[in-house]
């Protein structure tokens, strides 16, 4: 399978810019997701890639083989990609069996009648859909016409698969066991997987790399859980990660041995950072995760409950310190009496200090010392 490159990408449409400068290189094998609000331009990367929609600018190859240049004039047309995409829709025809959706290309492709039937049988097999080759779209589920869908994009065996928001028709249960089927697919065909989706537990799930995008601009491309425990930025921060970081306006102050004073919601605290940093602003804001506010017996910092959730395995709490909301989640069924005080504590070293004005971060560490006035 193919390593794909994306140099100096950008697609214009007038004076709107859709994708701005975009380099980005995708792992052989690799299960990348595209992940990013509506309107970001990852659909649109997605469709430069595979031919679907032509770069204003930039360079895009395909193992060894350039598919877009525009400095040379070079477009390859997307049936020579070698690519596989799987829509949305799933566009199956109402009018064929499942056998005759997956065969439909292979038959387009002149392949011979026994090769036909060994490769789309391989398939049926593969995605557990062999006792429904004879039905048509109709008469199977959601789940099973994805699958079918599936099987007829592998079965010229692409070297890319490529999917754009497969699972959003489907019901809450349903993605979630498709979640599970995908993840095993990519692993079954040695496949390089680039997937769009706005639905960030999808991306952290299931990719092996997730590139967040802002505005056609990448704003981070790491793994999944680097993403979600080393952040470069709010916007970054504030994507992933459900329920999402709490954001707390502060001010900082340098202390020595690299250590800082930062106050929030009127309680000063310590932060100290993993590694040595040197404050340039006072302005800051502190990012920390529910999961690292624990609810203790007793601390010196004291918040007000103003609703607990319950959700079975985990509770989500949103509490007041002062007049600052927060959120904390903890493992199992817990449940507070509104308004009632509780006491908290911050765990971890992964707090993190952001620039309030650049919306850059600054650094990691934990939170220590925070007395009563």
């Amino acid at each position: 399978m193919p390593e794909i490159r994306l140099e100096h990408i950008t697609k214009r449409w007038g004076k709107f810019v859709g994708v701005k400068d975009m380099n980005l290189f995708i792992k052989d094998r690799g299960f990348i997701t595209l992940l990013g609000p509506s309107g970001c331009g990852k659909t649109t990367t997605l469709r430069m890639i595979a031919g679907l929609e032509t770069p204003t600018e930039g360079k895009i190859t395909i193992g060894d083989t350039v598919v877009f240049d525009s400095s040379e004039g070079i477009n390859v047309p997307p049936a020579k990609r070698n690519v596989g995409f799987l829509f949305q829709n799933y566009a199956l025809w109402p009018h064929m069996t499942v056998y005759e959706n997956i065969a439909f290309g292979l038959k387009n492709l002149k392949w011979k009648k026994d090769a036909i039937d060994k490769r789309v049988f391989e398939l049926l097999d593969m995605l557990k859909i062999r006792q429904f080759s004879e039905r048509y779209p109709n008469e199977i589920s959601g789940g099973q016409q994805q699958r079918v869908a599936i099987a007829r994009t592998l079965a010229p065996s692409p070297k890319v698969l490529f999917m754009d928001e497969p699972l959003s028709n489907l019901d809450a249960k349903l993605r979630l066991e498709m979640r599970s089927e995908l993840k095993r697919l990519h692993l079954d065909t040695n496949s390089t997987f680039v997937y769009v989706t706005h639905d960030q537990l999808e991306a952290m799930t299931l990719a092996t790399e997730v590139c967040l995008i802002k505005e056609g601009v990448i704003q981070q491309y790491e793994p999944p859980l680097t993403l979600y425990t080393y952040p470069k930025n709010l916007f970054v921060a504030d994507f992933v990660g459900n329920p999402t970081m709490n954001f707390v306006d502060s001010k900082a102050k340098q202390l020595k041995n690299f250590e800082i004073e930062v106050d929030f919601a009127g309680v000063k605290t310590i932060f100290i950072p993993n590694e040595p940093l040197k404050l340039n602003t006072s302005d800051v804001v502190l990012g920390i995760r529910p999961e690292y506010i624990k609810i203790v017996k007793e601390s010196n910092l004291n918040g007000k409950v103003y609703a607990t959730l319950p959700a079975g395995m985990e509770t989500t709490i949103k509490f007041k310190i002062n007049e600052q909301l927060m959120t904390s989640v903890v493992f199992g069924i817990i449940d507070f009496k509104l308004d009632s005080e509780i006491s908290i504590d911050f765990i971890g070293k992964n707090v993190c200090l952001f620039d309030k004005s650049t919306g850059e971060i600054l650094g990691l560490g934990k939170l220590d010392n925070y007395p009563k006035d």
